[in-house]
């Protein structure tokens, strides 16, 4: 689970009439006390009302809808003979593979008592196996990213007219990455919306934002959970002034201080966290690569090896950073200052969690330093700026990487044809 427990609100899971075997599960996770996002809108959810809300990374929204879920589930258990395969009774969409593989895990925990079958369908993994759970198992809550379930909704291997529940988690996201053509198609497939509940929520709520959800919920309760700062209050922030050649021997020589147990470093493109593994790598750091172009099953295991230890050092972008809950994790360093300020309070959320303390650093160099202003602006402070210490400035153990950059084609004719870019042969028929 990725939130932490907290007296803050004062209400208790066991006020909230919910199933013993709910209760037992959520016992056991460790959690006692609502956070105040799940305070504020269990309440609503609980009694079947739509809901739109608005918390930041981490506070616990995973855990509310899931909850809500699993607690309806339980209330309205359909008999034996009425179930098939290829119907989920709840749908939670979320942008990116790490994201739904959370929810899945977290749906997991809070399921080992309840006996609900929870199926996960995203890109980048065993396709056959994915569609021979849909095909052959009775699917509780079915956890998908956009394009996977778009595959299996085209082959009529899955199928949402039976669904009692839809989540969109990270509308924000989803509308940045492009999907919201995908996600109209998929709720287009759906229980109409007078007959489910919807449940979505979010970081951040621009008016495009507020405009799909007032078409995909109705009568929805709008709760807005703004944090006392922007930014993690237990996150120290400091910005150093650098250029650009500086920012590889300044990171190498932070990396190797002792108190830098655990670390992520985030850079905006994937070319530029390609090359900086590699320099890391060059340099002695135990360090690995989590961006979109790894295949799913490298990046669970590389993230997996992060979590025990054996790597001291992720280097990421932004889509895969979003996927990245791991406590314990030391340092957050941004080699370069995104260019959305949201992203910057994402990404200094990798850190700080689970009530321990955490330390960001970024480097404003040349190209980037024009992001500070309204980074600054966004989370309503200002930024310790510095010039990195002295023993931040020696001279690496290794000499860098040289890189050849903007060769010219050569020209002549290019070989080989165009790409298959046909769908899939295989369709099932539809039940009768």
């Amino acid at each position: 689970m990725t939130i932490e427990t907290t007296d803050t609100s004062k209400l208790r899971f066991s006020d909230l009439n919910l199933d013993q075997k709910l209760l037992d599960a959520i016992s056991k996770i460790g959690f006692e006390y609502c956070t105040p996002i799940q305070a504020e809108t269990l309440p609503w959810t609980l009694a079947c009302e739509d809901l739109i809300g608005q918390a930041q990374t981490g506070t616990g929204k995973t855990a509310a809808f899931l909850i809500t879920a699993i607690q309806t589930l339980l209330e309205t258990p359909v008999k034996e003979g009425d179930r098939f395969a290829s119907e989920p009774r709840v749908l939670a969409l979320a942008p990116t593979r790490e994201l739904a593989m959370q929810i899945a895990k977290d749906a997991e925990h809070l399921c080992q008592y309840t006996g609900h079958n929870v199926v996960t369908v995203v890109g980048g993994m065993n396709y056959d196996k994915q569609r021979e759970q849909l095909q052959n198992e009775v699917v509780d809550i079915l956890v998908a990213t956009p394009g996977r379930l778009i595959d299996f909704l085209g082959s009529q291997d899955v199928f949402l007219d039976q669904l009692d529940i839809l989540i969109l988690d990270e509308a924000d996201r989803m509308l940045d990455m492009g999907f919201i053509p995908d996600v109209k198609r998929i709720i287009r497939k759906c229980t109409p919306k007078e007959e489910r509940q919807t449940l979505l929520f979010s970081a951040t709520f621009n008016q495009d934002v507020l405009n799909l959800a007032s078409m995909w919920t109705q009568n929805a309760e709008f709760v807005e959970i703004e944090p006392d700062q922007k930014t993690a209050e237990r996150v120290e922030q400091t910005v150093y002034l650098i250029s650009d050649e500086d920012k590889l021997p300044v990171l190498v020589n932070y990396l190797k201080r002792p108190e830098v147990e655990k670390a992520i470093v985030f850079a905006n493109r994937r070319d530029q966290c390609r090359d900086l593994e590699e320099d890391l790598r060059n340099q002695g750091v135990k360090v690995s690569l989590m961006s979109g172009e790894i295949a799913q099953n490298k990046r669970l295991k590389t993230l997996d090896q992060f979590k025990k230890g054996d790597i001291q050092v992720l280097v990421a972008t932004d889509v895969a950073g979003r996927g990245i809950h791991v406590n314990g994790v030391t340092h957050v360093f941004n080699y370069n200052l995104p260019e959305n300020a949201e992203d910057y309070v994402h990404r200094i959320g990798r850190t700080g969690r689970a009530g321990q303390t955490g330390v960001s650093i970024s480097f404003a160099g040349e190209d980037d330093a024009y992001a500070l202003p309204s980074i600054e602006t966004y989370i309503s402070q200002k930024l310790k700026t510095a010039i990195p210490e002295e023993d931040l400035m020696v001279a690496m153990e290794h000499p860098p990487i040289t890189r050849k950059r903007g060769g010219r084609r050569p020209q002549g004719n290019r070989s080989g044809g165009g790409r298959n870019t046909g769908g899939r042969s295989s369709q099932r028929p539809r039940r009768n």
